[in-house]
């Protein structure tokens, strides 16, 4: 239903654009159609329509700097925040849509994404994948665009006043890196914090239902399911340039750390950069 809605709201010309994207794209496939981490082309094509809307119309996301994106593997490593994984669905919808050449963005997710019904499986047939050092590195061989949120539910959960401050990343990113002789591209996203403003986690409720957070905004859960809605705050994505790092991935937590640095602070400038340049939340 869902679909048939969004696809009226389309136009064929979005519809050919999204197969002919694909058409670009050969993952190795069994003969059922999935790879071997469950992804299959079909729901990507659903869920592709199905975000276009959002894209293009909803978020209206203008995108800086996509063309840095270099072929073959890469980490898109980013910021996150706005309660809900806005930033992930928009920016694999920018790496097929408007990457050159088009890439299936694969989505290092967090750990109780299998503990969703239906939409876990549903997650795993779009490309995304359970967060391990086994399936980055897996990824990363086999040449994917992997993307990485090193803050966790640290970054999407936490509440209004912190926005835009990055909070502390994870290290297992950069040793993968390391590992894989893997590039990576800084990845800042403005708007999603206006998107869907927190001001309270209710951590009982978290802990009730198995999830790392319960927000409440100023239209959730007072309005029901139309405050749920996020925010119609127009999104930017902004690129950075490609960094490369040597080492050992071995080393001392120190040692790895300081190369993280280097990439959160480059994604902290971004951030600064694009608030700064940002006219208004809205346009």
């Amino acid at each position: 239903m869902l679909r048939k809605f969004t696809q009226k709201l389309l136009s064929t010309d979005i519809q050919k654009k999204v197969e002919d994207r694909l058409a670009q794209i050969s993952p190795s496939l069994n003969e059922l159609g999935y790879d071997e981490w469950g992804m299959h082309l079909s729901s990507i094509k659903k869920a592709i329509l199905s975000l276009s809307f959002l894209y293009e119309k909803y978020f209206r996301v203008e995108l800086h700097g996509i063309e840095k994106l270099p072929p073959g593997r890469v980490l898109l490593v980013a910021n996150h925040g706005g309660q809900l994984p806005i930033d992930a669905a928009m920016l694999c919808y920018a790496v097929l849509m408007y990457a050159d050449p088009p890439r299936i963005a694969r989505t290092m997710a967090d750990r109780f994404l299998p503990k969703l019904p239906f939409l876990s499986t549903f997650f795993v047939r779009c490309g995304q994948v359970i967060g391990t050092p086994v399936n980055c590195k897996a990824l990363l061989e086999n040449e994917e665009a992997v993307v990485v949120f090193p803050e966790g539910t640290r970054g999407l959960g936490k509440p209004y006043w912190k926005r835009y401050q990055i909070q502390e990343f994870g290290s297992g990113f950069m040793r993968i890196a390391l590992e894989t002789n893997t590039p990576i591209v800084p990845v800042a996203f403005i708007g999603t914090e206006e998107a869907y403003p927190s001001f309270y986690n209710a951590k009982p409720v978290a802990k009730f239902l198995k999830i790392p957070y319960f927000p409440i905004t100023p239209t959730w859960p007072i309005l029901g399911p139309i405050g749920a809605l996020p925010i119609p705050a127009k999104l930017h994505i902004h690129f950075g340039d490609p960094l490369t790092f040597s080492g050992d991935f071995d080393g001392t937590e120190q040692e790895i750390q300081q190369k993280v640095y280097v990439v959160s602070q480059s994604i902290q400038d971004m951030i600064k950069q694009g608030l700064k340049e940002r006219k208004k939340i809205f346009s």
